[in-house]
């Protein structure tokens, strides 16, 4: 008898703890949660954006004449200014460009033959005025030895005053003939030259290298050589850039930012630069364009962009490494308060047309309508909903309702 009351009891125990482990298995667990802090404290709203840094004062210097510019960046030893990028320059002094004149053009076949039937005719033409000095010079000689002739003849009254007259008009006439055939055969000497340079071989007119046939190009302001635009011997026209110039310690960074954000930017607003590859630097806005543009996004989305100047407020020591035309990110300052009452952005979703959070009342999740003002990519400002003090749930899931138990996942 006392077996069987042993058995029962031992068959009503393990009954008992079954149920009590089916029993604590199905009872619903408290959801494991992040949970964030209500607390008063600075917060400042941003617009972000890709920026990059610029000289304030580039000079190009430009071709002045059409030319061949000579290699201007090469070895040590050869003709030429040798500028490479990086080194400084002096205003007016600093040579950075020598350029010497073009070759002449090639002739085709038809030019050539009609270039070279014009030499002949030139030179025929100079024989023919040769011939004509000449007859002029014999007519000259005969009329000044009439001219003598009748001087003598006067002093003894042979000769009339008229007659005189006549020899001596003669002699100034032919005088004046001989001294313009001569003018003739000079130009027409000049004509045939002129004709014999156009049918110069461009292989036989390469100008000299010495530099005194050259053209110096000067740098007009002192600096450091940020491009050189063009490098290699090439012809250029009048106006072709060839080098930029500028101050790499005269830096400001310029950024396109969205319209929607420009308007609410105001000149002096505080800034702050960084993902340049060292500290954050401070700066502040010089100049806000009144005039937008149209930029097309990586994603090929059509956006209004405003361009923002920045100006840096720490000494150049703090962003000596940087450059021309580096790439860097700006946080231009739209708002901000000292002691303002926030919530991470992340605790916030949707409830209809309202702002909503889940709080944490001893343990459960408790839906509360809050109302925000300033917000940007951490935090956001309570208008109201929450006091300081009050604890919130980051990242609230689809596990997460009204009434639910929820437990701190660190408490785990």
């Amino acid at each position: 008898m006392p077996a069987n009351w042993t058995k029962r009891i031992i068959g009503a125990a393990l009954l008992v703890a079954i149920a009590g482990g089916l029993a604590w298995f199905a009872w619903p667990r408290p959801v494991l949660v992040d949970l964030a802090t209500v607390a008063k404290g600075p917060i400042e709203v941003t617009a972000d954006d890709d920026g990059k840094t610029r000289v304030r004062h580039v000079y190009t210097v430009s071709a002045p004449i059409a030319g061949k510019v000579l290699r201007i960046s090469h070895p040590l030893g050869e003709h030429g200014p040798s500028l490479h990028v990086g080194d400084e320059v002096i205003a007016n002094q600093t040579v950075v460009a020598l350029m010497q004149p073009t070759l002449p053009g090639f002739i085709d076949a038809r030019s050539r033959d009609q270039l070279q039937a014009e030499v002949l005719a030139a030179d025929a033409a100079i024989q023919q005025q040769e011939a004509e000095v000449q007859r002029i010079e014999a007519a000259l000689e005969f009329f000044r030895t009439e001219f003598q002739r009748a001087q003598t003849l006067l002093r003894t009254q042979s000769v009339s005053a008229q007659a005189f007259d006549k020899a001596k008009f003669e002699v100034a006439s032919n005088e004046a003939a001989l001294a313009s055939a001569k003018a003739q055969v000079e130009m027409r000497r000049a004509v045939r030259t002129s004709l014999a340079a156009r049918l110069m071989d461009p292989a036989n007119a390469a100008p000299s290298a010495e530099p005194m046939c050259c053209i110096r190009v000067l740098a007009p302001a002192s600096g450091r050589v940020l491009k050189i635009i063009q490098d290699s011997e090439t012809t250029v026209l009048p106006g072709t850039p060839l080098v930029d110039i500028g101050n790499p310690l005269d830096l400001e960074v310029v950024a396109d930012l969205l319209s929607t954000d420009a308007v609410q930017i105001k000149v002096g607003a505080p800034a702050r630069i960084d993902n340049w590859g060292g500290q954050p630097i401070k700066g502040r806005v010089v100049r806000v364009d009144p005039a937008g543009f149209l930029k097309v996004s990586a994603l090929g989305i059509e956006e209004q962009r405003v361009r923002v100047t920045i100006d840096f407020t720490d000494p150049p020591e703090a962003w000596a490494s940087l450059g021309h035309d580096y790439r860097v990110i700006v946080h231009v300052s739209t708002w901000s308060a000292e002691d303002a009452l926030t919530v991470p952005v992340s605790a916030l979703f949707r409830t209809g047309e309202q702002w909503a959070v889940f709080t944490d009342e001893n343990g459960r999740a408790k839906m509360t309508l809050v109302q925000i003002g300033h917000r940007n990519g951490r935090m956001a400002e309570i208008w109201s909903g929450l006091a300081a003090g009050d604890r919130v749930v980051l990242h609230p899931s689809d596990r997460i309702a009204d009434g639910i138990r929820i437990a701190p996942r660190d408490a785990e």
